[in-house]
């Protein structure tokens, strides 16, 4: 039996949410504070107004409500209704764009009867549309409405809110958001749903009603909130971001998106996704259902109305062969190999499950109409594929210090302005080699009003450009860590991306030694690899957390991270890539990090042409890392393993070097390696091993600092510390470098007046050495020395160690 077509299935992520929004149902008993006053009398509603708001308001806003709620009473006294809300509608108030203080009758301000309108609203007299309580602007809303109702579930939820670590303005926006969605739907706290709110949040965007900024849908706080006090049930989203999210399609919702007109060849293909769907994951049944549905049968049916089954003539098939080879804008199509071998895979495994279940798929049952040939000439474009990111490689690798040094100058420079931030509007400062004005506006002192503070801003005296130089340094700061995380670890972008205070482990060697190490969970393949931590990935760590908990925090806040390609949300935690954008906490995604290294990308292409064209993209940095690790030396299965490849030809493709020599050189390593190791080797490590093998670490301490040759070999450099490679030197010992220095100089001199000319070459050689030393050390010295604090699980919290 064939499944109905549904062809109206959505492809945005944010059109088909997870809570099917609906307003809520009717309440059996309407909340009515004051009693039922719907057609009571002016003087009533007014007494009834007094007494709701004597205690908390001032007798000058007690009077001026009292005259406006009477204006506008008296005004919707005449037109036609039973009640005071078919009067209501019938005034034409409940509209968009018709605020009752147009009204504008009588003596006194007409914010008056804006206020008269807020008590109609409060005391449940006057129920309005969406449209016109937006309309109308009310001076605390929230306020009033909370001390109508009398509700201590509205009580406890204002004040979770006032808990929550947010700015001022955040939280009487949650304040309102909820005051809103009750007095429009006309229910009580307790009937709030998750659908009535979401409905709500959808309804205020789709109208463009949402007023305030970093808003694309109302009600961030107020959902976050409602859902920690356990008022919305536990299955429900933690985030409204996360219940607005498209969930994973079905295999048929996926397959019907593509309106196929064939009903015999959608069942089939929806009864294939679903037998594949067991063994891949959701982005691959994506893909597969793009290049099945998409890419193969809809282009069949474009070009061949008449297809009735799988078995394609010749003349069809090279008809699709040449439509799939373009895309629409004409550039040559890059993933054609993806395409041909997921259809050559879909007829091979109908064939096959025709011989078990004939009478499912028997019928389908046909002959592959790509042939072998293409298989050959997908493995000759596959080596194309891998020329061209070798050679994308090799154009990068020189131009990775520039980067480097470009996003590290930014960060320092927009700092340093950061940190002037106490200078007097009109002031100018100097920061580097360029002169900044300090900016103060009426528009920043409305922000540090209802915001508690304001960005800071300053002009470029040189360039006449305001900055924002709060967003500015942020934006600053997260590139340069991103751009020091992927270039120290090569690890992928969504690994990077689910790093987390957790992911921060150490190991504590018997002699009190502490060495980091960086826990990557399973992305691509489903298996957790472990990085150390070198000392510039450490610091970037620690900046990055003392960022996160500066404030005097102990533990990173909380946040989400949106899986884009499994469509899930996970539950808060402390990652460690997050950003605070307005009323929410998330993670950056993967397009915010390309975008991040793109504008990177095109600032240095002002200042250096050898970034015209070029850009660098997050896996870029994951090839430049296997290429310095193979180059440098490491044993390329070493490679593999921090770069959590299953194969070393994985790791080979990476590797931007002469696949020849790398072969070679590999392969001769492994058969010297079984030729000289006995099988008894292998075998567990005894205690005895273990200790020489930490021994080892200990004997490469040295005056000058720390020796970093392979474990269990001599020194083979004769001890020739300075010129050796090997030598890495203590920043603390830079006075020991000068006096070292000071002393190959004095020996330089005798060696010249004795004549001792090849003296004098080894001493330059030595002096030539001595100098990279001590510009390493003197890098090293600069990166600050910062408290991790390694977090420890226990007693359901996270804390530092």
């Amino acid at each position: 039996m064939l499944r109905p077509a549904r062809p109206d299935i959505p492809r945005s992520r944010f059109n088909r949410t997870a809570i099917i929004p609906s307003p809520a149902p009717e309440p059996s008993l309407p909340p009515r504070p004051r009693g039922v006053l719907d057609t009571a009398g002016i003087t009533t509603i007014c007494t009834a107004a007094k007494e709701t708001w004597a205690a908390t308001d001032a007798p000058s806003r007690t009077r001026s409500r009292d005259v406006g709620l009477r204006r506008l009473l008296g005004h919707l006294e005449t037109r036609p209704g039973a009640s005071w809300q078919e009067r209501f509608e019938a005034s034409g108030f409940n509209v968009r764009g018709r605020p009752v203080r147009d009204l504008g009758v009588g003596e006194g301000p007409r914010a008056w009867l804006t206020q008269g309108l807020e008590a109609l609203f409060c005391l449940r007299i006057v129920r309005p549309s969406l449209e016109a309580f937006r309309s109308n602007h009310f001076q605390d809303y929230p306020r009033a409405f909370w001390t109508a109702q009398q509700d201590p579930q509205l009580d406890a939820f204002l004040a979770a809110v006032e808990q929550r670590e947010v700015a001022r303005h955040w939280k009487r926006r949650a304040a309102f958001d909820v005051a809103a969605a009750l007095t429009i739907q006309g229910i009580a706290y307790a009937d709030l749903t998750p659908e009535a709110f979401l409905h709500h949040a959808r309804t205020t965007r789709d109208a463009g009603l949402a007023s305030y900024s970093y808003s694309v849908n109302v009600g961030h706080l107020a959902w976050e909130v409602m859902h920690a006090t356990g008022h919305f049930p536990q299955a429900v989203p933690s985030t409204l971001r996360a219940a607005l999210r498209t969930p994973k399609l079905t295999c048929q919702q996926l397959v019907e998106q593509f309106e196929l007109h064939h009903p015999g060849i959608r069942e089939l293909l929806v009864q294939y996704l679903e037998r594949r769907s067991h063994d891949v994951d959701y982005s691959t049944l994506k893909g597969l259902t793009s290049n099945l549905v998409q890419l193969f049968w809809k282009t069949i049916e474009r070009l061949a109305p008449d297809q009735q089954d799988l078995r394609l003539s010749e003349a069809v098939y090279q008809q699709w062969r040449q439509a799939i080879a373009v895309l629409e804008d004409g550039r040559p199509r890059r993933n054609i190999d993806s395409v041909l071998m997921s259809v050559r895979a879909f007829y091979y495994d109908v064939q096959s499950w025709a011989a078990h279940e004939p009478e499912l798929w028997a019928h389908w049952a046909a002959p592959c109409p790509i042939p072998h040939r293409e298989i050959r000439a997908g493995a000759v474009r596959r080596r194309r594929s891998r020329e061209r990111m070798a050679d994308q490689t090799r154009r990068l690798q020189p131009l990775l210090p520039a980067l480097v040094q470009h996003v590290e100058e930014t960060h320092q420079r927009l700092r340093g302005l950061l940190e002037a931030a106490d200078t007097a509007a009109g002031e100018v400062v100097a920061v580097g080699s360029r002169a900044y004005q300090r900016l103060f506006t009426e528009a920043d002192r409305r922000r540090a009003r209802l915001h508690g503070t304001a960005n800071v801003r300053f002009l470029d005296l040189s360039t006449g450009k305001a900055i924002n130089v709060t967003l500015a340094e942020d934006t600053a700061f997260w590139q340069w860590a991103i751009v020091e995380a992927l270039r120290h670890t090569g690890v992928r972008i969504e690994e990077l991306l689910e790093l987390s205070q957790l992911s921060i482990r150490q190991y504590r060697r018997a002699n009190g030694e502490v060495v980091a190490l960086l826990v990557i969970s399973p992305s691509k393949v489903d298996r957790e690899r472990v990085i150390p931590v070198s000392a510039e990935l450490f610091h970037v760590l620690a900046c990055i957390i003392r960022r996160l908990t500066d404030g005097g925090r102990r533990t990173l806040p909380l946040a989400t991270r949106y899986d884009e390609h499994e469509r899930t949300t996970t539950e808060p935690q402390p990652y460690l890539f997050q950003r605070h954008i307005g009323q929410r906490k998330e993670v950056m995604t993967t397009g915010a990090v390309r975008g991040m290294l793109d504008r990177v990308c095109r600032e240095l292409t002002q200042h250096d042409a050898r970034f015209t064209g070029l850009k660098f993209a997050p896996h870029d940095f994951r090839r430049l890392f296997a290429t310095d690790l193979v180059n440098n030396g490491l044993p390329i299965h070493i490679g593999a393993a921090l770069l959590g490849h299953l194969n070393l030809e994985t790791t080979r493709g990476y590797v931007a070097v002469f696949n020849e020599d790398v072969v070679r050189h590999y392969q001769a390593h492994l058969a010297r390696r079984r030729a000289m190791r006995p099988q008894d080797e292998y075998r567990p490590t005894t205690e005895a091993e273990w200790n020489e093998f930490e021994e080892h670490f200990d004997k490469r301490k040295l005056e000058l600092g720390n020796c970093g040759r392979p474990y269990a070999t001599p020194c083979s450099h004769e001890h020739a510390c300075i010129r050796c490679p090997m030598l890495r030197v203590d920043p603390k010992m830079i006075d020991r470098l000068s006096e070292i220095e000071a002393d190959l100089h004095t020996r330089r001199q005798r060696a010249e007046s004795e004549g001792w000319l090849g003296e004098i070459e080894g001493i330059d050689l030595t002096l030539s050495f001595l100098v990279g030393k001590r510009e390493e050390a003197l890098r090293l010295s600069r990166t600050p020395v910062v408290d991790l604090g390694m977090p420890i699980i226990g007693g359901g919290r996270i804390d530092r160690a």
